[in-house]
């Protein structure tokens, strides 16, 4: 398996807690941020391109009701 060095900037706070979660469970920081890339790229990254119908109900609601202020204004 081909490996690729990287690095990046994250919280202190968020990064002591994923070393203590390795930590903990006998895992690398490396091996539990691999698994966690994976899980995103597998299952919340798909969901991105989806709105939930509640959101865009809301959002057709704030569109009509601007369409109407917009319509009252150039009156």
């Amino acid at each position: 398996m081909a490996t690729r060095k990287v690095g990046l900037n994250m919280r202190a706070e968020l990064y002591d807690d994923l070393a203590k979660l390795a930590k903990d469970n006998g895992q690398t920081t490396t091996y539990v941020l691999e698994r966690a890339a994976e899980h995103y790229i597998q299952y919340v990254a798909p969901t991105q391109n989806t709105v939930r119908p509640e959101i865009m109900a809301h959002v057709r609601k704030s569109i009509e009701k601007n369409r109407k202020l917009l319509h009252l204004l150039a009156q």
